[in-house]
């Protein structure tokens, strides 16, 4: 075997290999690793053009916090809604990578991808993955759960069962065992109807579902019910029909 004992040569490979990576997922739309800082304590600051639902669902009380390099998420004890965390990225097919830590038992990160412009759906939602310490969740909320057909059949206490049943089929949970405390990346990959999952570079699982090919998708948000903490986080868009 060769090996070389140069360190010039060995970062030179070690760049080369970088890129070659990222060109093979495809092309970088988003990108952001938070490292900056706010004026002030009081009030949102998120920046890079994120936006979040804390005005409207928290009395406008701060539940983003940028620190340490690292955005902390954490819902306020006033809010109605998990805290939304948004940011517009169009693409059909693509990858999300992203770091992500969970400090407490019972929180969970979900990558919730949207469309508003989609009018069939509540709040533009198409699908979530949802990360916790022991399961790790794939729905498909586009034929699903928040089809606007399926939520006035809720509000009005009209589901049946056959609607039950079918509803059972648009979500995967698979078992994960992570630990509070400990970073993780996570990485998402949609193509087509189907979406696969990767924690630490090991694939989670995936599932398949006729929502997952919609084919745009307008915006990512970061939904957080309780805490979350978030890096390093990539959009690429791999195209595809």
């Amino acid at each position: 075997m060769m090996t070389t004992k140069h360190p010039l040569v060995t970062v030179s490979l070690l760049l080369l290999s970088a890129s070659l990576y990222a060109d093979n997922r495809g092309k970088l739309i988003f990108e952001d690793d938070f490292q900056r800082n706010e004026s002030q304590e009081t009030k949102e600051e998120v920046g890079n053009h994120w936006t979040t639902n804390s005005d409207r669902r928290a009395g406008g009380n701060k539940q983003v916090d940028l620190h340490d390099g690292a955005i902390y998420i954490h819902r306020h004890p006033s809010a109605d809604h998990a805290v939304s965390v948004v940011h517009a990225a169009e693409f059909r097919n693509g990858i999300v990578d992203i770091r992500f830590m969970l400090e407490n038992k019972g929180d969970s990160l979900g990558l919730d991808f949207a469309d508003l412009q989609l009018k069939t759906v509540h709040a533009g939602h198409l699908f979530r993955v949802t990360v916790g310490l022991n399961k790790l969740d794939i729905t498909d909320m586009k034929t699903g759960s928040m089809s606007e057909k399926i939520q006035t059949l809720k509000k009005g206490g009209k589901l049946s069962p056959e609607i039950r049943k079918m509803l059972a089929t648009k979500k995967k949970v698979i078992p994960v065992n992570l630990k509070t405390g400990k970073w993780y990346d996570l990485s998402i990959k949609i193509a087509g109807d189907t979406v696969s999952v990767a924690i630490d570079g090991k694939k989670a699982g995936s599932f398949a579902s006729e929502g997952f090919a919609h084919p745009t998708k307008r915006m990512i948000r970061l939904a957080v019910p309780k805490n979350a903490v978030v890096d390093d986080l990539k959009i690429y868009s791999t195209g595809g029909e």
